[in-house]
């Protein structure tokens, strides 16, 4: 289970994270305290997280619920993007719009000077599949991130073609998507779960 962390000031204001690490509002504590008793429900069996705070402390209500400690992880951060974190979505179209439209457009761009989206998979998947290899047999794993680390991981487990990864649309602040392990390989059982449709407000808008 991939699941983002809560709402941030800079994702009501519509700016670019990456690896800024800016803390949760009253809201997004509200909202991991929340998800943490559905999520708590499953009985998970392990917790790990982003070393970035508004994961670490989304990821902490489950650990307060579960007793069980959370390991945290830099190659579970979000996307570093360069000169582009901090900007609004306007900001970024204004000043960078060539660079942004060919992200748009699925080719491998480095957002304001930062890392490709399969950087950030080559880091971040694996981190995912060593502790999945650790479960005991049927056991659940509570991976908690960013919304654009998780997609790009999601993609690299699904073994789809990085052009397709923005097929899977964002996750919306504490909401998660859920992974199974099969005979063929990983499945996607649920995406952007944990609530009503709301607006997605992340970095991979």
């Amino acid at each position: 289970m991939l699941w983002r962390h809560g709402q941030t000031a800079w994702n009501l204001e519509g700016r670019f994270q990456g690896t800024t690490d800016i803390p949760l509002t009253e809201t997004g504590l509200a909202q991991a305290k929340r998800a943490a008793r559905l999520l708590a429900a499953l009985k998970p069996d392990a917790i790990i997280a982003s070393d970035l705070r508004r994961a670490a402390d989304t990821a902490a209500e489950l650990s307060t619920l579960t007793g069980l400690e959370v390991a945290h992880y830099e190659g579970l951060g979000e996307t570093y993007a360069g000169v582009w974190q901090g900007l609004t979505h306007q900001e970024i179209t204004e000043r960078f719009g060539e660079e942004y439209a060919a992200w748009k457009r699925g080719e491998p761009v480095r957002r304001g000077g930062g890392e490709l989206e399969t950087e950030v998979a080559d880091r971040a998947a694996p981190v995912v599949l060593e502790a999945a290899d650790k479960l005991p047999d049927g056991g659940t794993l509570v991976v908690v991130s960013h919304g654009g680390a998780i997609r790009t991981t999601i993609g690299r487990l699904l073994g789809l073609d990085p052009f397709t990864w923005e097929s899977l649309g964002g996750l919306s602040n504490c909401c998660w998507s859920v992974l199974s392990e099969g005979a063929r390989g990983w499945r996607l059982q649920e995406h952007n779960a944990g609530s009503l449709p709301e607006p997605v407000m992340g970095d991979d808008d």
